[in-house]
């Protein structure tokens, strides 16, 4: 009995421990031996290296996708302002380039030419003569200034501020009275004979002589009889040229005060007043005196515009 429990064909005991259920396996300890111990070393040193084989199989046969580029920031306003500045050098815009710097360069040399034909037509003493006119004036300007700050001074003093003051008010009476006509008025100045050619000077001849005058300094001056104001004019007519509603002829008699040599040489300059009345078939001589009277007077009338603005 004890042999068919034992024997082959006996069937196991469920109870025994060491039988593993069904559903786990059983664990099996390694072995370590010496051919194992050489032979880990090598499996992990060669495992990695089968995807660094198969990285580069794929990077040669184009099988991963390569990563996008990152994106481009965005320009900002002033990139924006200075590719559109950005020049381009196509053959039209170069050769309008070059058009445009040839025609400023010529503008340039014109404007200068110009500027200097003025001056540079002028003889040697033509030029001295201007440049004594100026000096002079400036001379003229630096009295002015003098004598307008002596009467500051004795207006500020106390005690001469009221004989200052009535000497100042018949100094403008007496100056007022000279320059708007109603006073006669003697001084250094010039004696200008005009007269027509083969045909009658016109009365823009006549008028381009007085704004010489004035320009010259001339502060006093009268023609043929007739005190010239600040508003004078010439009118041409049929039987000659009316001034100030008065009809005057040749020959015409100029007097004019002020400055002689600054006149005269005023006068001559090139271009100038009497060069255009001989250009025109006139005759014209300036005669330079150190005492001339100009005895015509002129009341001035009521203005029929103007009117005084009081200043606050």
């Amino acid at each position: 009995m004890s042999k068919d429990k034992n024997g082959a064909g006996a069937k196991p005991d469920k109870t025994e421990p060491n039988k593993p259920d069904a559903g786990q396996l059983p664990r099996v300890e390694p072995v370590e031996t010496p051919e194992t111990e050489q032979a880990e070393p090598e499996q992990v040193e060669s495992a990695p290296a089968e995807p660094a084989q198969q990285d580069d199989d794929a990077t040669v046969a184009g099988a991963e996708p390569a990563e996008p580029p990152a994106p481009a920031e965005p320009a900002s306003g002033w990139r924006l302002v200075g590719r559109l500045l950005r020049p381009r050098g196509t053959r039209s815009e170069l050769l309008t380039g070059l058009l445009c710097l040839a025609l400023g360069f010529a503008l340039a040399v014109q404007v200068g030419q110009s500027t200097g034909d003025q001056l540079s037509s002028l003889r040697q003493d033509e030029l001295v003569r201007l440049l004594d006119e100026v000096t002079q004036r400036a001379d003229q300007l630096d009295g002015q200034v003098s004598d307008l700050e002596a009467i500051r001074d004795d207006l500020q003093s106390e005690d001469g501020r009221d004989q200052a003051a009535r000497d100042l008010a018949q100094q403008r009476a007496e100056q007022e009275g000279i320059l708007s006509g109603r006073l006669p008025a003697r001084g250094p100045g010039v004696q200008i004979d005009v007269a027509d050619g083969d045909k009658p000077l016109e009365a823009q001849a006549l008028f381009n002589l007085l704004e010489e005058l004035r320009n010259a300094g001339a502060e006093a001056i009268q023609v043929n009889g007739v005190r010239l104001v600040t508003t004078s004019y010439f009118v041409d007519s049929g039987g000659g040229v009316v001034l100030d509603g008065a009809t005057i002829s040749s020959p015409y008699e100029w007097t004019a005060i002020g400055d002689p040599d600054t006149i005269d040489r005023a006068l001559e300059i090139p271009g100038g007043a009497l060069p255009r009345i001989r250009e025109e078939g006139g005759e014209a001589t300036t005669t330079v005196e150190d005492e001339v009277l100009v005895d015509a007077v002129r009341i001035p009338g009521e203005p029929e515009h103007a009117r005084r603005a009081d200043g606050k």
